[in-house]
C-alpha cells in the first residue's frame, strides 16, 4: 500500500470537492447536523445543489503560499484530504492550521491518517494548531490527534479546551521549528 500526500492544483480541485459531501456527512455523525431542506450539508437554505457547495471551496486554489489543499492517495485511489492555512486565515502566533482534515471510513485504522498528518506537518515549520470536537461522539477523533501529535512531537505539545472561533473545542498545539 503506497500513501501519499500531494498538493492539489485547480485541475485536481474537483476530487476534494467530491469528498466534502462526505466529509460534512461524517461530521453530522458527531454534532447531530441535518441537511438543508436541498439535502446539503450547508446552515443555508442559499445552497441548492453541491455545485453552489463547490464555489464556496474555490478559495482553497486561489491563494496559493496561503491556503494548501492536500489530497491524500492510497496507491491510485483519492482517500481524503487536508486543508492547511496560514495568516491571516489563522489565529495570531500560528503559522499553520488544519483547517479539515478528512479520510474516508473504508482507509481508518490502518495507519493512513497519521502517515498523511505527519507528511504534512513536515512540509512546513513553525507553531501549529488544530481543533477537534470535544464530545463524547468524537473519541476516536480525539485521540487520533492526541496519539498522532504526541508521537510526532515525542509528548511536547499543549492540548486545551476552549472557545475558537467554531465554538468550544479541544485545542492542540505544537511547534515543530526545530524538528
Amino acid at each position: 500500500m503506497r500513501i501519499t500526500v500531494e498538493l492539489t492544483s485547480i485541475d485536481k480541485a474537483y476530487i476534494i470537492k467530491n469528498l466534502y459531501p462526505l466529509f460534512l456527512y461524517d461530521l453530522s455523525g458527531h454534532y447531530g447536523n441535518h441537511p438543508n431542506r436541498h439535502g446539503i450539508y450547508e446552515d443555508s437554505d442559499e445552497f441548492k445543489t453541491l455545485s453552489d457547495q463547490y464555489d464556496i471551496q474555490n478559495i482553497w486554489w486561489e491563494k496559493p503560499g496561503v491556503l494548501f489543499p492536500f489530497l491524500i492517495w492510497v496507491d491510485e485511489t483519492p482517500a481524503g484530504f487536508i486543508l492547511i492555512a496560514t495568516p491571516p486565515h489563522c489565529n495570531k502566533g500560528i503559522d499553520y492550521f488544519v483547517n479539515e482534515f478528512f479520510l474516508l471510513q473504508s482507509f481508518r485504522g490502518r495507519g493512513i491518517a497519521e502517515k498523511a498528518a505527519v507528511d504534512v506537518f513536515e512540509q512546513f515549520k513553525g507553531k501549529w494548531e488544530l481543533f477537534t470536537n470535544p464530545n463524547e461522539k468524537n473519541v476516536i477523533g480525539q485521540k487520533f490527534w492526541r496519539k498522532t501529535i504526541s508521537n510526532y512531537c515525542k509528548g511536547d505539545y499543549v492540548e486545551e479546551y476552549g472557545d475558537t472561533f467554531d465554538g468550544y473545542k479541544l485545542i492542540f498545539r505544537f511547534d515543530n521549528t526545530g524538528k
